[in-house]
């Protein structure tokens, strides 16, 4: 099975991503939820499935089909958050890089509203800068790469030398362990200085991207779409990227749960959904649709007459938060992972009315106090 890494630096939605991406395929499909261990989940990538146009019925053994659909079992990999100076051990270090390049595909998640900073910290939306988040996970890789290689490189190139050794055949084997095949390096070494024994660091960082480019191909999510600050930094990262997905993986978790429930048709994956029965749906479920995942973002706001017809249920939410002794800049953005999970989890149980606006703030706040 297909191994992808999701990755990222911490509180950007890697979790939330991570959730509604393996969770959605079983909730969907009524198949019981794979889980290989703490950190790794099946999920499933789409395709259209040949039984439509063979006019034949499909039952395929490895993988699903669904009103002509075919889901493709993948294995995620919910990589520990990313922090700089990971290559020199800082953080979760060097485990953190074992485990991403145990992956043959790195889905790189970002929070394109820029509400992160550089360490995953709460910051005011718009004041970082997300591209900067792109490069720096391919430095930190790089850079561990060039740790491997550069440890003992002037002994093994007298070796290659003496033994005349092929240079692919001996990078292959400092880079064992990362899934990386001998046929890549043989690729990317084509495009650097033939002569080995010439190379500096710039040649040794050229050859370690263009191994990256080719081994271990990235797709950016640019997750948290949904906030006003993201549609220009998404517009940039397109600009400059060739693979780069908007997502709000909040959202996704709440269509989810809607279909599941029985209240919307919908495919993980597509762009839209069919309400069905309509006359079944609450208003505030309807309107829940709508937000399919928004969340209010400040405390200080005053909660007007039309939110209150509208929205009872998010201005009940606003109307609590603006009284608590304790707030957090962006909702999205909590240093604790169980309350992001926690609020991952209960926002579309809100959205849908299973639970009151004064019981969600209650889960939030005892999520907290367990840190």
């Amino acid at each position: 099975m297909l191994q992808i890494a999701v990755t990222g630096k911490p509180n950007v939605g890697k979790s939330s991503f991570f959730n509604s991406a393996t969770s959605s395929s079983v909730e969907m499909a009524n198949y019981p939820f794979t889980t290989i261990d703490a950190n790794k989940a099946v999920a499933h990538v789409i395709s259209e499935c040949p039984c439509k146009e063979l006019n034949v019925t499909c039952n395929p053994r490895n993988s699903i089909c669904i009103d002509g659909k075919r889901l493709l079992p993948v294995e995620l990999i919910d990589v520990a958050g990313l922090v700089p100076g990971a290559h020199e051990g800082k953080g979760l270090g060097n485990q953190f890089l074992d485990d991403l390049m145990q992956a043959k595909v790195l889905i790189h998640v970002i929070d394109a509203s820029g509400s992160t900073d550089a360490e995953g910290q709460s910051v005011e939306a718009g004041s970082h800068d997300p591209l900067d988040d792109i490069e720096f996970l391919e430095d930190e890789i790089v850079m561990w790469m060039y740790g491997i290689l550069n440890r003992n490189w002037v002994r093994l190139v007298r070796k290659i030398e003496a033994e005349k050794l092929d240079i692919a055949k001996v990078i292959f084997d400092q880079l064992s362990g990362t899934g990386i095949t001998l046929e890549d390096i043989i690729e990317a070494k084509r495009k650097v200085n033939p002569d080995y024994t010439k190379w500096e660091k710039e040649d040794f960082m050229e050859l370690i991207r263009n191994i990256l480019h080719i081994a271990k191909p990235m797709l950016i999510v640019a997750n948290k779409a949904d906030l006003p600050t993201a549609e220009e930094n998404i517009k940039r990262m397109q600009e400059k990227y060739p693979y780069v997905i908007p997502a709000s993986a909040e959202s996704e978790i709440a269509l989810v749960k809607a279909a599941e429930s029985g209240l919307i048709r919908y495919t993980p994956g597509d762009s839209d959904f069919e309400i069905l029965e309509k006359d079944k749906l609450s208003d505030n479920q309807l309107k829940a649709l709508e937000m399919a995942g928004l969340q209010p973002v400040s405390s200080n706001i005053e909660v007007p007459d039309s939110l209150k017809e509208s929205d009872p249920l998010m201005a009940e939410v606003l109307d609590i938060q603006s009284k608590a002794k304790y707030t957090y800049g962006q909702n999205q953005a909590y240093w604790y992972q169980n309350v992001i999970d926690t609020f991952s989890t209960q926002l579309p149980e809100l959205a849908y009315g299973n639970i009151t606006a004064k019981e969600f703030c209650q889960k939030l706040t005892d999520a907290a106090k367990k840190n």
